[in-house]
This record gives C-alpha cells, structure tokens and sequence, in this order.
C-alpha cells in the first residue's frame, strides 16, 4: 500500500525543509507542484502548453490540468511506494479530485502534516532572505548571513532580495496562504489524518515531532 503525505504550512514554516528529509528518510520523492509546472513549461509538453495558454490570459491553470500533470508525475517509477506532495492541494475540491486520482493508484492521503509558526516569525524568516543572482543560493541576514555582505560566499556573486521576499509582501503571503488554506486545513482535520506540527522549534525537532506523527 503507497503512502500518500500532503506537507501544509505558510510560507517560512520550513515546509521545504522538512520535505527534504521526510523524503530522504521515507525513501519517497518530494513532489512540488511549483516544479511540475515548471518542468511541463520548460519541456514544452501538452500538459505544459495547455497550462500556458490559460496563463498568457491571466487565468488560473484549471484543475483538471494540475491534476493530470500530478498524475503524470505519479506514473514513473520513484512513486510506485508513494510520494510527499508540496503545494497541491490548495483547496478542497483538489483535496476530492487528488482522491479520486489516488484511488487509481491504490492509495490515499495517509497523513497531513500542517506546520505552523506565529506570523512575526515567518515574516522576520522571509523578510530577512537575500539571494544570489547567479545560482539563486538562499542567504539570510540572522539565520545565516554571508561572510561579505550582499556577495554569495559560494559564487562571487551579488545578492538581491526578491520582491516577494520584502516584509509587506510578506505579510500579504501568509494572509492569503490562510485565507486559502483554511478550508483545507478543516476538511483534513474532519477526516481524521491532520496533525499540527509546531514550526517554532528548532528545525530537528521538527522532524522528530513528524516521524513521531508518521509512527502513530
């Protein structure tokens, strides 16, 4: 029987973070909607030019798209034992159409992980972020400055911060990821495979709290 995990928090929860290690403890691929979009885009397949002409005209990407990208993704063969997936689903008329999918491929959402953290945290995170223009390495002013400041100490080059990295865009990102989320949040909790992680403790303890979580 695969095992099914959908990683939910706000931006700077370490959701990605976590990811890397679940998946590299589970033996599961770590799958990003973000990624498949842009490998679809990037590749030119039918999926990805389908996508694109939804978002030439400034609209969502229909679900039924997103959702056969996904099951796509979910045919080859590093998923045969399952996946993590990260940014899908957003709302819960995904939640029901990834279901269906899964019950294709014998499965379903075994658990849902949500890691939080207080607003003030995940912004001084994101706000703090600057990132370099060659390679796109992730440097931080507290957590993890570099040696000079504003030079990648990996490439020589310059660090920039992105706009959506700047404390009031920030703050707008995580009011919206709630607002969306919400709903989900909810109808995962109704059924039963929620569990909320605390995204405030250090980044180890957070790992064991979600093993803790998949071991019950």
């Amino acid at each position: 029987m695969p095992t099914y995990i959908v990683l939910l928090g706000p931006p700077g929860a370490g959701k990605g973070t976590q990811a890397k290690v679940l998946s590299a403890t589970l033996g599961l691929p770590h799958i990003s909607s973000g990624d498949i979009f842009r490998e679809n885009l990037k590749n030119g397949t039918e999926l990805g030019k389908l996508a694109q002409t939804y978002m030439n005209k400034g609209e969502l990407v229909p679900d039924d798209v997103t959702i056969s990208m996904i099951r796509e993704r979910f045919e080859r063969p590093d998923c045969e034992a399952g996946a993590i997936l990260d940014g899908f689903p957003r709302t819960p008329t995904q939640a029901d159409a990834l279901e269906a999918m899964l019950s294709d491929f014998n499965g379903q959402v075994n658990l849902v992980p949500f890691i939080s953290a207080p607003a003030e945290v995940l912004i001084e995170r994101l706000a703090g972020r600057w990132t370099c223009r060659a390679f796109g390495h992730i440097f931080h002013e507290k957590f993890n400055p570099p040696q000079q400041d504003g030079i990648c100490d990996l490439d020589g080059s310059e660090l920039y911060q992105r706009d959506d990295d700047k404390a009031e865009t920030v703050t707008h990102r995580i009011q919206v990821y709630l607002n969306q989320t919400t709903p989900l949040i909810e109808y995962y909790r109704a059924r039963g495979v929620l569990v909320e992680i605390n995204g405030f403790q250090p980044i180890e303890q957070v790992t064991e709290q979600l093993m803790q979580s998949l071991r019950a």
